[in-house]
């Protein structure tokens, strides 16, 4: 298969010796196990092996076999770029380091006097290098509630070059419509989605009329809380070669390992996608009953404010779900160190549950005030729900609010 300059894989038929046709109406599941993980051709391994090699033989000078060091390729890492850009319905992906390397990747796009309209409740991390990070070089960020399409309309700017959208949102599940804000569009300006919490099976961006889509990779796609990661997948050319030279210009690359765990991760994609969203569903209607929960945030819900247009987008509501349990901040810290089938640990998308904190946790580099005004607030807890029985979900959570009640009942008593 041919490759350019970086040793990233270029636009041929995903599957060797397949006609176009035939791939075109290979479904998700066939794709995330077939797309560039054909047999070795010089060992007959069915499974792509994890090529650990810095440095590549040449047969003469400037004769390679496609790679030449691995910084620029590796054909473990070209073969996950495959897998996740096909996922997403696109031609070329660039494989980071890490979903924050994924992020700036991304934002490589973007010079000096450019200016960005993000998200206002984006994560934590992404917020980080968007205000402390990226001013440094000349670039600024306007941030917005980007659920109001004219108020985003409002923000863009004749140097605005990147609109920052993040759907659901970090921590508090709100939906963007892409193809809204993608109808903004003009010469110039890029439409980018960080799609970590739906993944492509339940959300595909670029579909939608989005440029650019980014991943953690740590998270649902690599699936098991194992290997950090991320990537940025576009079906346009220019944007793509642009972010493939920043890939090896910088070097904040996965190594083969990493690239081997996620692309095995990514294989099963949806088959965990339907169970952690039938377990976030139920998890989320059990909260939802309770008199002693506040408030519950997920778009499968009915009663969430962008269900009908989570339901339009999206073709599943994913396996994040956040609440407010009454009691303050007091009885969530409680709750989040008490739980035994949710682990208290940041990150998401694995097959275990986890839960935490997102005002001390996930979004503890967010200002004080900005946090109070996004209500990402002490008394906000995060759950994501994992692949274990139903049953014993629910029943940790049921547990530790039960006992979590009655010892706020007795301090209130007392």
């Amino acid at each position: 298969m041919p490759n350019d300059a970086f040793g990233h894989s270029q636009p041929t038929s995903r599957t060797t010796g397949a006609p176009e046709a035939v791939v075109a109406t290979r479904g998700f599941a066939t794709r995330a196990i077939r797309t560039g993980q054909d047999p070795c051709s010089a060992t007959g391994s069915t499974v792509v092996p994890v090529f650990q090699t810095a440095t590549f033989t040449q047969a003469q000078v400037g004769v390679t076999k496609g790679f030449d060091y691995s910084r620029s390729g590796n054909p473990t890492r070209q073969a996950l770029e495959r897998q996740l850009a096909d996922l997403e319905g696109a031609r070329f992906a660039s494989a980071f380091g890490s979903g924050m390397a994924a992020v700036n990747g991304a934002c490589s796009i973007l010079a000096a006097g450019d200016h960005v309209v993000a998200t206002k409740d984006c994560y934590g991390g992404t917020y980080r290098l968007l205000s402390d990070v990226l001013p440094r070089y000349g670039i600024t960020t306007t941030y917005v509630d980007t659920c109001d399409v004219q108020a985003t309309r409002e923000a863009i700017r004749l140097n605005t070059k990147l609109v920052w959208l993040e759907t659901p949102t970090n921590p508090l599940l709100r939906i963007v419509d892409i193809a809204a804000i993608s109808a903004l569009k003009r010469p110039g300006l890029a439409i980018a989605v960080d799609n970590t919490f739906a993944t492509p099976y339940w959300q595909r961006p670029l579909e939608l009329g989005a440029d650019i889509v980014m991943h953690s990779t740590t998270k649902y796609l690599g699936g098991h809380s194992d290997v950090v990661g991320g990537i940025v997948i576009t079906d346009d050319a220019a944007l793509a070669e642009q972010i493939a030279f920043h890939q090896n210009a910088v070097g904040a690359i996965p190594g083969p390992w990493d690239a081997y765990l996620t692309l095995r991760g990514a294989k099963t994609l949806a088959l965990r996608m339907r169970e952690h969203e039938r377990n976030a569903h139920a998890v989320a209607h059990f909260l939802e009953s309770r008199d002693d929960v506040a408030a519950v945030y997920y778009p499968g819900l009915t009663s969430h404010p962008h269900h009908e247009l989570a339901k339009r987008q999206m073709r599943g509501f994913g396996g994040v779900v956040s609440f407010r349990p009454h009691g303050g901040a007091e009885r969530a810290l409680e709750i989040a160190s008490s739980t035994r089938i949710f682990n208290l640990a940041t990150s998401l998308g694995g097959v275990e549950s986890l839960i935490c904190s997102p005002t001390a946790m996930t979004h503890g580099s967010v200002p004080a005030a900005r946090k109070a005004e996004l209500g990402i607030t002490p008394d906000l807890l995060r759950l994501s729900v994992g692949i274990e029985d139903e049953a014993d979900i629910i029943g940790d959570l049921a547990y530790v609010l039960d006992v979590s009640l009655a010892k706020t009942r007795l301090f209130a008593i007392a």
